[in-house]
């Protein structure tokens, strides 16, 4: 019965490069005779993923397979086959350098023994497969003024302590990368990258909207109907702000560059919206409660 490569590989049979790709090289991470001794069932099925991902991987053997069910309808029985220590595949008519090439991007660029497989058309695999580490993310919380100012936190990794600065103007989703400190290759692999995942928690004071600012500020009914000048705080040195007369409770005035520093770009600013909540007095006297009535009846 002839092989289905889309089930060994554990992938749909509409499944993409990148989809084929990121199969292979985790069950080849899975199944590596490395990290499998003594294991024959692991060795097989290691054998079965290479001759697989050889197929799928290459558009001409995918189109060819998904029409016949073979790469070599022609003369079934032959192209895939055991070898000692690994899997032999022949073949007459591909472009050997391209296929070397192909090949060589996955394993490295030798076979068993280190031979270069460019200029040969049979081709014998041991099972030193070389594969990179993979990425690890981690999510990293901060608060929004040290998103404002910029911060660092500490990572441990084994017995080391890492110190990474996680720049001004952070917003959800920034990711800060560490060049090289994910997963450890295999057979010589370079190592994959570690990158937090920032987190900007809520604040409590401020509403944040890309690079803009909302805050509220409480103006009293006096300077709202006459005109004042009230103080509105700012992640940085708080101002002050002159309001003109009937001014109404929600009015937002922008204090432009007053946000926050524009990520990776440390001289732009977004703007702050100070939104005026009209405060009135809780109590009054029996003398300004007339004067409040006096007032109320002029108009």
């Amino acid at each position: 019965m002839a092989k289905n490569y889309y089930d060994i590989l554990g992938v749909k049979r509409d499944a993409s490069d990148t989809d084929i790709k990121k199969a292979f090289r985790r069950l080849a991470k899975k199944y590596h005779p490395d990290a499998n001794p003594n294991d024959p069932q692991a060795e097989a099925r290691f054998k079965e993923v290479n001759e697989a991902n050889e197929v799928l991987s290459d558009p001409e053997k995918r189109k060819t397979y998904d029409r016949f069910g073979t790469v070599n309808p022609q003369a079934a029985g032959a192209g895939w086959g055991g070898a000692p220590g690994g899997y032999t595949y022949t073949t007459q008519n591909a472009d050997v350098g391209d296929l070397g090439d192909l090949i060589n991007s996955i394993f490295g660029a030798r076979g068993r023994g280190g031979a270069s497989t460019r200029g040969s058309a049979n081709f014998d695999y041991g099972f030193s497969t070389r594969t990179d580490g993979q990425n690890i993310e981690q999510p990293v919380a901060i608060s929004l003024r040290e998103a404002y100012e910029g911060t660092t936190r500490e990572v441990v990794k084994g017995d080391r302590t890492i110190r990474v600065k996680i720049p001004a103007g952070a917003t959800d989703g920034t990711r800060v990368r560490l060049s090289g400190e994910g997963e450890a290759g295999v057979n010589g692999g370079k190592p994959g990258d570690l990158y937090l995942i920032v987190q900007v928690e809520p604040d409590p004071q401020f509403t944040r909207d890309g690079d803009n600012l909302t805050v509220e500020v409480k103006l009293s009914m006096f300077d709202a109907l006459l005109g004042g000048e009230v103080e509105i705080p700012t992640l940085g040195r708080p101002v002050r702000m002159k309001v003109p007369a009937g001014t109404q409770s929600g009015k937002k005035f922008r204090l432009t560059g007053k946000g926050m520093p524009v990520l990776r770009q440390p001289d732009k600013f977004g703007d702050l919206y100070a939104r005026m909540l009209i405060t009135i007095p809780e109590t009054l006297t029996a003398e300004q409660r007339e004067l409040i009535e006096r007032l109320r009846a002029s108009f």
